[in-house]
């Protein structure tokens, strides 16, 4: 089993919900340093996203981050921790109920993206009605470098399909700019001005009759041509099977000593 590191074990994932102006709902994850989210996070951010949704004074959801980036995907130092399969599963469950809840939220969401957006961050923000960046953002899918499948079905949301297949075999990220180019980024801003250009157009949406707003976004899910929910876990099933042949253990380790090793190189050289 690989060396973890254990101060990772007490940390607490925090979804905090808020409300920055009225019948605008701000979710905001915060799991330091880097946000990759264990499986218990994936659950309470698809409850907190759902219950905003459900409210009837939420005229819309802006879906934001604290640290370094907004999302660095699932917690792999976690599912390694344990043996058999149960965190894996539920790592697979939590990330399918997650963007299940931004695709499904009954009122429009406005993704804020800070820093790296990974792996399962791609799954919600490509879930997401609206995306606004800042200037450092990236956005990327190193699924293959980690042994795993899954959030193809959201990176075609927001590239074109020979582009996304570029960027995921080769594992390669892409930055906000880029994807402003090709309409799935509306905004790209400095960093500090990342959640007023969230608020922007929030605020547009919720002087909207909020009846009417609801029932545009049930109407556009209706008319998707992208089965999101089935292309998804159809993914999902490759990332069993590579577990189950063993290919996905040697690459989830590789990963995780890779990841150490950059991080102890930047510390040294502080």
């Amino acid at each position: 089993m690989l060396a973890l590191d254990e101060k990772s074990k007490d940390r607490i994932l925090t979804v905090t919900v808020s409300t920055p102006e009225p019948g605008i709902v701000a979710v905001t994850i915060d799991y330091p340093p880097v946000n990759a989210i264990p499986v218990q996070g994936w659950f309470d951010l698809a409850r907190a996203v759902r219950e905003a949704g459900e409210d009837t004074e939420t005229h819309v959801v802006v879906l934001r981050a604290e640290n370094r980036g907004f999302c660095a995907g699932v917690d792999i130092k976690e599912i390694e921790r344990f043996s058999g399969y149960d965190h894996l599963i539920g790592a697979n469950k939590g990330c399918a109920a997650a963007f299940s809840a931004v695709y499904d939220c009954e009122v429009p969401v406005i993704a804020a993206v800070q820093g790296f957006c990974l792996g399962g961050g791609i799954g919600l923000v490509g879930n997401a009605d609206v995306v606004v960046a800042s200037e450092d953002a990236t956005f990327g899918v190193p699924e293959v470098d980690r042994g795993a499948l899954g959030a193809a079905t959201h990176l075609a949301r927001l590239v074109p399909q020979h582009l996304m297949r570029t960027l995921y075999y080769t594992a390669r990220p892409i930055d906000a700019k880029a994807l402003q180019h090709f309409g799935s980024v509306y905004d790209v801003v400095p960093r500090d001005q990342l959640d007023e250009a969230a608020l922007r157009i929030a605020r547009d949406i919720a002087a909207k009759d909020t009846r009417v707003i609801r029932a545009a976004k049930e109407a556009l899910n209706g008319i998707d041509v992208q089965p999101v929910h089935r292309s998804y876990r159809f993914e999902q099933g490759f990332t069993f099977e590579l577990n189950l042949s063993g290919a996905a253990d040697e690459a989830r380790r590789a990963s995780l000593r890779n990841n150490f090793r950059a991080s102890t190189e930047a510390d040294e050289g502080k």
